[in-house]
Order: structure tokens, then sequence, then C-alpha cells
């Protein structure tokens, strides 16, 4: 009998992962089936990691997946190297035909402090926060921020997990549960697309991950 999947691992073992069935989207040495899109940001391998980073950032700028992904469990590590700059981790994403702006979920990786919405999950150039926003309760905001301070890591690695099955979208940082939410919209829900790496517009940025490996769901 095969090992039951842990549904939120506090560490991206990539030994473990792979024994699960999970799968590398990033070799450890180069951008193979990954490409850069949108602003100034650059992106660089380095010591096993995808570096984002850039100054005086014009527009976001993301280092998307040439393949797209509907069902699946995405688990991988990343840690702020500069503290001010915003980031975070598209999924199901798409490409705007006119002018190629990305938009679709993301996974926040959050440098403010004072919020903390690391795992809380935005709509890029679409619809805004989601979770928290519209899908929680007044005054869960700030539950949401005390947790966050609570685990979030400023000098270390953060694993973060990102789950989708149909409509339901879960996170879980550094093994605790974050998000948890059904996206009922029937116009802008979104069933498949890219994952992609940001860098934010502005003054500066420094982001690494490492240890990306997903399992698509079989149903």
């Amino acid at each position: 009998m095969a090992a039951k999947e842990p549904p939120a691992p506090s560490v991206a073992d990539p030994e473990a992962l792979v024994g699960l069935g999970y799968k590398p989207l990033f070799d450890g040495k180069t951008l193979d089936g990954w490409k850069k899109v949108g602003g100034t940001g650059q992106f660089r391998t380095e010591d096993k990691c995808i570096v984002g980073f850039g100054q005086n950032i014009r527009g976001n700028t993301f280092l998307r997946t040439e393949k797209s992904y509907a069902d699946f469990t995405f688990v991988f590590e990343f840690k702020f190297v500069d503290p001010g700059g915003n980031s975070g981790c598209q999924f199901r994403s798409a490409q705007q035909e006119n002018d190629g702006r990305v938009f679709g979920y993301q996974c926040e990786h959050d440098s403010n402090k004072d919020r903390s919405y690391t795992a809380g999950i935005y709509d890029e150039a679409r619809r805004g926060w989601l979770f928290p926003g519209v899908f929680t309760p007044d005054g869960f905001a700030k539950k949401f921020t005390a947790q966050g301070k609570r685990i979030f890591k400023w000098d270390a690695w953060n694993t973060v997990v990102i789950k989708c099955e149909g409509r339901r979208i879960r996170t879980w940082l550094n093994g605790e549960k974050r998000a948890d939410f059904i996206d009922s919209d029937p116009k802008d829900f979104t069933p498949s697309g890219f994952i992609a790496l940001q860098v934010h517009g502005g003054k500066s940025g420094h982001i690494q991950w490492r240890n990306l490996y997903l399992r698509e769901s079989t149903k």
C-alpha cells in the first residue's frame, strides 16, 4: 500500500515528496520550462534556488511555467533576502491577450510586517483580495495577521503548500492551515493555468525559492 500523503508538509523534503509522487518544477540549475514575462525585474539560478531581484522595478515581473496545471498539490520554500520587496506565487493563472498582463490566483508572500498575509489568496489584476476578503467574515483579517506573525520566518525558509481541487483552494504555511475557500464566482473562477513567481514592482526586491515540487491530481 502506498504511503499516505501528508496534507501539509512543514518542510519541503525532496526525497519524501518524490516518494509520494511529486515531480520537480525546477531542476536546481537552469530555468528550463520557465519564461519571464511582465516588468523589469530579473530572475537567475543560484545555489539550487530561483532568485528574483531588481532595483527600481517597473511593473510586476513574473517567471512563469510553460505548462498549465488544473488540480494539484504544490509544495515549495521561499524567503526574503530583501524584506522590503513584496512577492507571491501565481497559480491557475493566464495572460491577457491585448498586453500580456498576468492575472489569476496568487499565494501572497507578504513583506508587510504589520499585515502579515503570507499564504493568503489574492486575485492578481482582477478581483483583489479573496482570503482574507470576500470569502472571510468581518474581523477575520486581524486573526489571520496574528497567525501570520506567529508562524512566518523572516530569517529562514518558509514552506508553502497550495492545494487546488475544483473550486476549492487551500494553502498552508510552515505546516499550519491558512486559506480555505471555494470560488463560486461564475465569471472569474479559473480551473487551470500556469504557475509563476513574482518580483513586485517597486524600489527593490530580492526573493529566493527552492524545492518546488508538484503532484497533479488524478480522478
